[in-house]
């Protein structure tokens, strides 16, 4: 593969300044197809999931889906939308093998939701206005997978198989207006603005919105122009990205690729362009179509659809807390910085914490085995922290233990490790390990003789006015009771026993 020229990313920023365009596909929850009856269930056969329409059949005839049309206003609303009183679909033609009817059911010039904005928050609590063109409805295609061949690309692969189940699944697209201003920080706001959108998409309950999954993926369009000029530049087209990290990879790159061009004397061609996981690098796909390629024209076998002001308005007061919003509130009820909170977000715990909050925890104590220990043991395992196999009440009642006296926390950190490995409740792998915390006066005074007698050179240290010195008698105890006594009360024993005020 020819190896691409890059410039610093700092001497790029230097002489231009980037323009971006971002266009995320969601896929909606729905139970069937966006045209047709059929399911849109995961993991059926092979081509099981369809039927004369989904497969343009002669003589088959579409009919919306209501559910998603009922998203797709629920979406535009969450996005500050205008909602059309009148928007029709249109057929987007062209040849690929996965569209079975050589054209896209989609909108064109009459979205069902347009002019709206979204409000991002990047490191630093800079708040970051991106601006909406459009949100309309279509569908998706099917799915090619190419057999032989090294890159699993078309190129070079001996044949290729075709299932038609996802065609005709409902998608909403979602296109901002050119994203200007955002200098050095371009990758990192259009990283800022996939993730809220995911986390809207999520509170609004019309798709799981699993990048991963590729039901949310994001093109990347990204342009340079030099500093002081009016006019945009030629854009590249980065398709399918399906992670965060991978968005802000893209936009970073492009930046760098261009620049290199441009900076070389070169022209940046109008194409799309595949991103690369394994070095965050793109490659060009196909020369980029533009609309008039596409003959649109008005589908003639939909109606219409004209939602009226009663319904749009019905589907605004059902809107769930934004977001945003639902952060900001939990922030001052917790009572901690936008950073920490930004940290929480990233790591994919507000639901969590919330869940341990609402099982009885306070929220100090669900956020800190929620953003310690439990985070720490997802980040060695290498998923995610809601895989983890244990529950928001499994936590709650880790902290009720810490907080009853029961558990310390090396004491609570074996709990939840035991938790993890499969043995059961909090209270059955106390119960089984034997791990309360030793609360009996007379053993913990036992104890504390016991590490007196044997350390006499630091117990005189403590009766001269050394109280520091105190930390080695405790540890001695915890380490005699296998760190199941109250370090606390075992201070407050030995500063007892030998006549000083701690």
């Amino acid at each position: 593969m020819t190896v691409t020229e890059l410039v610093s990313y700092e001497d790029a920023l230097a002489a231009y300044d980037p323009v971006m365009g971002l266009e995320v596909h969601v896929e909606l929850g729905t139970t069937t197809k966006m045209f047709c009856g059929c399911s849109t269930a995961l993991g059926a056969e092979a081509n099981a999931q369809t039927c004369p329409t989904c497969l343009g059949l002669p003589g088959s005839l579409p009919v919306v889906n209501e559910t998603g049309v009922e998203s797709a206003i629920k979406i535009g609303l969450a996005l500050n939308c205008e909602i059309a009183e009148w928007c029709r679909f249109a057929r987007k033609n062209y040849f690929y093998p996965d569209m079975p009817k050589n054209f896209q059911t989609s909108q064109y010039d009459e979205p069902i939701a347009f002019n709206g904005y979204l409000d991002v928050e990047i490191d630093g609590g800079e708040v970051f206005r991106v601006e909406i063109e459009r949100a309309h409805m279509e569908e998706d295609t099917g799915k090619s997978t190419h057999i032989g061949g090294a890159t699993g690309r078309i190129h070079g692969a001996q044949h290729s198989l075709l299932d038609y189940n996802r065609a005709g699944i409902p998608l909403i697209e979602i296109v901002t207006k050119p994203i200007e201003g955002a200098g050095d920080r371009a990758p990192e706001v259009a990283k800022a603005y996939v993730a809220e959108l995911r986390e809207l998409i999520k509170a609004l309950g019309v798709s799981e919105a699993r990048m991963e999954m590729g039901q949310m993926r994001c093109d990347v369009n990204l342009s340079l122009r030099p500093h002081g000029a009016d006019k945009f530049g030629t854009r590249s087209e980065t398709k399918n990205v399906n992670s965060l990290r991978s968005v802000e990879r893209a936009a970073r790159f492009e930046i760098q690729r261009q620049a290199a061009v441009l900076g070389g004397g070169g022209t940046v061609i109008q194409e799309t362009r595949h991103f690369h996981e394994e070095d965050g690098s793109t490659t060009p796909g196909r020369v980029k179509e533009e609309a008039e390629d596409y003959r649109y024209f008005p589908e003639p076998d939909l109606v219409p659809v004209a939602p009226s002001r009663e319904w749009v308005e019905e589907l605004r007061g059902v809107l769930p807390e934004l977001p945003r919003v639902r952060r900001t509130r939990l922030r001052e009820e917790w009572g901690i910085s936008a950073h920490e909170m930004q940290s929480v977000l990233n790591a994919g715990a507000i639901d969590l914490i919330t869940a341990t909050i609402d099982a009885g925890a306070d929220a100090a104590s669900a956020r800190k085995w929620w953003m310690g220990e439990l985070a720490r043991r997802a980040n060695e395992d290498g998923v995610d922290l809601a895989s983890l196999p244990i529950t928001p009440v499994q936590v709650a009642r880790v902290c009720a233990l810490v907080a009853e006296g029961s558990l310390n926390d090396k004491l609570a950190r074996q709990v939840i490790e035991g938790v993890l490995a499969g043995e059961g409740d909090p209270d059955a792998v106390v119960q089984a390990r034997g791990l309360k915390v030793v609360s009996d006066e007379g053993a913990l005074g036992a104890a504390v003789d016991e590490a007196i007698a044997g350390n006499a050179a630091i117990a005189d240290k403590i009766r001269g006015g050394k109280v520091a010195a105190a930390g080695a008698l405790v540890g001695a105890v915890m380490k005699a009771t296998r760190g199941q006594a109250d370090a606390a009360r075992v201070r407050e024993l030995i500063l007892e026993k030998l006549g000083v005020q701690g």
